[in-house]
Order: C-alpha cells, then structure tokens, then sequence
C-alpha cells in the first residue's frame, strides 16, 4: 500500500515545533504535527519570554495571553560576598518597549497549543518519528504510534523540532560538534521566603561557583547553580519551603553542522543547545520557527530556493548565539581558579561600563541580530 499523502510534518511539540505549526496554519498550510510524550511536560527548562518572541508572536494573539499570565522582569541584580549589590535596570537598556517577562515554558507552550487547536489543528502525542527518507518531490516518515502500529505518511516538507537527541538529525547523519562543561549542575522550583527583589533577576558569584535566582510566580522560585551547596549560598532571612521540582544536568554548547538537509530542516534544540544564561533556548527557537514558517510557505508556492535559505539564514545566527552564551557561562561559572578571579574583578566593572551593560541585555532580549527571512 503506497504511503499516505500528508501536510507539512513537524516533529516535536516544544515552543519550537508548536510555533511552527502555529505559524504555517495561519499562513493557510497544513500541518501536521507529532510528539513523541503522551502528555505536555509539567517542568519548565525555560521561563524568559524576551522581547523578541513577544514581537514575532505578536499576531497570532499569544503574546497578549503571555504578558497577561507572566510577570514583567524590571532588572538585575549581581550580589558577591562582602560587597556591595550591583543593581540595574532592564528597560532602558534594550530600547524597545518590551521587556523580559517571566512565565513557565509549559505555560509557554500550552497556549501556543490552545492558538493552534483554534485553527483546527491538534498534536498528536505518542507518536514518535522513527525513520525518514527524502526525495526531489517529498519526505517518506515512519510513524511509530503509542499502541505500536506503524503508519507510513508522505510530507512535502518535515521540520525537526524533536530536541537535543534529535532522531531527524541523526536520520540526516548531521554532526552535532561542541564542548560540555565538566561540572554538574542543580536546579530547584521551591517555595521561598527571602528579602530578593521579587521583581528582579539575581545572579550570586560565588567562591565556588555561580547561582541564578528568578521568581516564577507567587512565592515560587527557581534557583540554579554549580556550586556545592547552591542553596546554602541564598542571603541570610531567606527560608525554603516546598520543593516542587529538582534537577541535576550537565550543560554543553552544540550547533548541528547544517540547519537542514534537502526538504528536511531544523530548529530549537535539534539545532543548537546551550546553557541558559542568556535566557535564549526557547526564544532561538520560536525564532527558528518563524523564519521556517516564512520560507516553507514560499518554497510549497513553488519557490523550493527557499529551503535553503533557512539553512543559511539561520546557521549563522545559531553558531553566533551559542558562541557567545558559551563564552558567558565559561566565565560566569568560576571554574577554574584563575577564571573565578577575572570573572569577580571583570563582571561588576561590566555591569557598570554602559555599552557591555546594554550588549548584555542585548543578548538576552533576542535583539543582537535582525530576524531576517530572506539572504
């Protein structure tokens, strides 16, 4: 029985796999999109909506539900043992009227989901890509269902959107060269009592290492680090409560060696991971989706030169990012000894030196580069 004819495919129903599929249905396209999980994720890797997501977003109606649900980032603050805190403002510093707002990647994503299941289009779960082979005209999947049925589909287009363990890539036999920090690391969504600004992300430069604090909603916060004991650096009066999800991971810096291969591309983690200092995991991702989504309507209108321009438009933005993510946190983590020292002399004169103050945020707002949809 020849393969059923399908919609464009997308694997994986993250933030970037979701906007894909959201972005090609307003634009008209049939999609078809799958994921592997039975249900949504509950955890939350990602919390910062940046500016930019919130501008590509803007049409579709999501953002407007983002900033009602979220909650608007007003700054930074750098704390280092016996000094004196280095506070900054956000806004002014990313000249745009947007700012970073803190909401759940699983909030992220469910109303991503609820704007797409509006077009009428629903994602299939338990259904995983297990084997792909492309030619001149379209894409053969096989489709591994929850029950273990098989179903053989054919897309003109497939966009692997399937994480960092991507089966799309590897089907393409794409490298995915990088480096991983040593060290691991910790990550808590816990109840707290503290006297941090609420409103604020804190960033604590620690003598073994480094911590990242950000409120989520309420009296929930995350909090993240490298060092031993990273809750035990948190400031004095601050007491832990309920311990809502815990973590343990090692951070690496990857960039897949091509953005696509023929009708097959890629975006979001199946592209480049990196540490989430910089706040731009999820937030390269949407953006990757935008620009498929661009391309993808020309190419299926008979322009197919716009496959690969993805490819090359978005290649160099992701090894540009992760190359520089990669080098904040090798500088932020404090290891090894003689880094720890250039990073606690260089970081606060940073953070009082206006330029690299505002390429800072730059970088986290998304707006270090243009989002461009055509070479």
């Amino acid at each position: 029985m020849p393969p059923n004819t399908a919609p464009v495919l997308v694997a994986g129903a993250g933030p970037t796999g979701l906007a894909a599929a959201l972005l090609l249905a307003r634009r008209g396209v049939a999609v078809r999109i799958v994921d592997k999980a039975l249900l949504p994720t509950r955890h939350s890797k990602a919390l910062a909506v940046n500016p930019r997501t919130q501008e590509l977003l803007e049409d579709t109606g999501v953002t407007a539900r983002m900033l009602a649900e979220g909650w608007t980032v007003l700054g930074l603050t750098l704390h280092r043992p016996s000094h004196d805190d280095v506070a900054v403002p956000l806004s002014p510093l990313l000249d745009t009227h947007r700012s970073l707002v803190s909401l759940p990647q699983a909030r992220t994503e469910a109303l991503l989901a609820e704007a797409l299941h509006a077009l009428g289009v629903e994602v299939e779960r338990g259904v995983k890509l297990d084997a792909l082979e492309q030619g001149d005209d379209g894409v053969s999947a096989s489709l591994v269902h929850a029950d273990g049925s098989i179903e053989q589909v054919r897309a003109p287009l497939l966009y692997g959107a399937d994480g960092a363990h991507s089966t799309v890539r590897q089907a393409l036999g794409l490298a995915f060269p990088g480096d991983e920090l040593p060290e691991p690391w910790q990550l808590w969504d816990l109840r707290l009592a503290t006297p941090l600004d609420p409103d604020r992300v804190h960033l604590m430069l620690l003598p073994d290492g480094f911590l990242f604090v950000l409120r989520v909603h309420g009296d929930l916060w995350r909090v993240m680090g490298n060092g031993a004991h990273p809750l035990d650096a948190l400031p004095p009066g601050t007491v832990c409560g309920e311990v809502e999800w815990q973590s343990h991971f090692h951070i690496a810096h990857r960039v897949a060696e091509r953005a696509g291969v023929g009708r097959v591309l890629l975006g979001g983690d199946a592209a480049h991971i990196h540490s989430p200092l910089g706040a731009r995991g999820m937030n390269l991702g949407i953006e990757d989706a935008y620009v498929f989504a661009d391309c993808a309507a020309d190419a299926l209108g008979g322009h197919l030169s716009r496959l690969a321009s993805y490819a090359q438009l978005r290649h160099p933005v992701h090894r540009r990012v992760v190359r520089r993510i990669a080098a904040l946190t090798r500088l932020m983590h404090g290891h090894p000894a003689a880094l720890r020292e250039l990073r606690d002399e260089l970081v606060p004169r940073l953070m009082h030196f206006g330029p690299a103050r505002r390429q800072f945020f730059r970088v986290a707002g998304g707006l270090d580069h243009p989002v461009r949809t055509r070479g």
